[in-house]
């Protein structure tokens, strides 16, 4: 009988199928390529080059910057950085844990053509898992599987006089810093970007050595609050209830005013690490984003 990962699994390799297969890789070529040792060629900078491949000593000499070029690794090693924290699980059954899920099992599957190889962090505050980076179907097996199971029961939170803890977001991305120091690697990080402030630091750090790829999954309803009128509203991260009336014109206001705010500062933090960001919502076409991403590395290699 086939397991709920196999499941997803076949389902998702139906949809790239259709929509992605010839259309974006070669016969041998995967989506994104391993970072190469062996120089093979100058040419001339152009603005979507990375600044790192600069050849200083032939930029100072022709007094015109040129790069480096090398040949590429015919083996890549990735690996999905993916927030399980609770506020991930907003949305229930199609929700951004959902979409995280998805995602990460479709990257997988097209990361791992050609022999790549590919490994998982799960990350909570009170637990994470490390899947080392493996290739073949049944490390997609694995990674689908353990992102399936559902999250254990947490006991209600009891009152304090101090903040709940949210996510700590610098732990996970130091925790990815730490697993992958032995060789450089294609990171993706997935997601809502819902917790402790300071978290762009680490992520700079982290881009130093690997290739970046932050995908920031919400949900509309984190965006534009719909009107239902008087609600119960519960901070997952903290616990924290409230009964709010959703029609109240100053509350929607408001409630824009800071979204407003939190989408500037995401932004922001995101431009001060230096990393590839992408924004999608629960509601959008998966292979689409997963299009729009692929031609967004190719452009950015260039």
């Amino acid at each position: 009988m086939a397991t709920p990962s196999d499941r997803l699994l076949r389902r998702l390799e139906w949809r790239l199928g259709r929509r992605l297969d010839g259309r974006l890789q070669g016969a041998y070529r995967t989506v994104w390529h391993g970072t190469g040792i062996d120089f093979t060629d100058l040419r001339a900078y152009t603005p979507e080059d990375d600044v790192r491949h600069i050849d200083w000593n032939v930029t100072a000499r022709l007094d015109e910057p040129f790069v480096r070029q090398y040949t590429e690794d015919r083996e890549l090693t990735a690996w999905l950085v993916i927030d399980k924290s609770a506020s991930m699980r907003f949305g229930g059954h199609d929700g951004k844990d959902a979409v995280a899920t998805e995602l990460a099992v479709s990257l997988a599957k097209l990361v791992s053509k050609g022999g790549n190889r590919v490994g998982a962090i799960l990350f909570d505050n009170a637990a994470h898992q490390v899947i080392p980076p493996r290739g073949g179907r049944d490390q997609i097996l694995r990674i689908g599987h353990e992102l399936l199971k559902p999250a254990p029961a947490t006991k209600p939170a009891k009152k304090s006089k101090k903040s709940p803890p949210t996510t700590d977001l610098a732990a996970m991305l130091n925790l990815a810093a730490m697993t992958t120091s032995q060789r450089r690697s294609l990171i993706f990080v997935m997601s809502d970007f819902i917790g402790d402030p300071g978290w762009d630091r680490p992520l700079g750090m982290l881009t130093h050595r690997h290739e970046v790829v932050c995908v920031r999954i919400v949900d509309p309803a984190e965006l534009d609050l719909p009107d239902l009128g008087v609600i119960l509203v519960e901070d997952a991260e903290t616990g924290e209830q409230i009964l709010v009336d959703t029609s109240d014109p100053l509350l929607r206001s408001r409630l824009a005013t800071q979204v407003g705010a939190r989408e500037t500062e995401v932004a922001e933090a995101m431009r001060r690490a230096g990393v590839a960001a992408h924004r999608i919502t629960t509601d959008q076409d998966l292979m689409s984003v997963l299009v729009q991403m692929v031609q967004a590395s190719g452009r950015g290699r260039r």
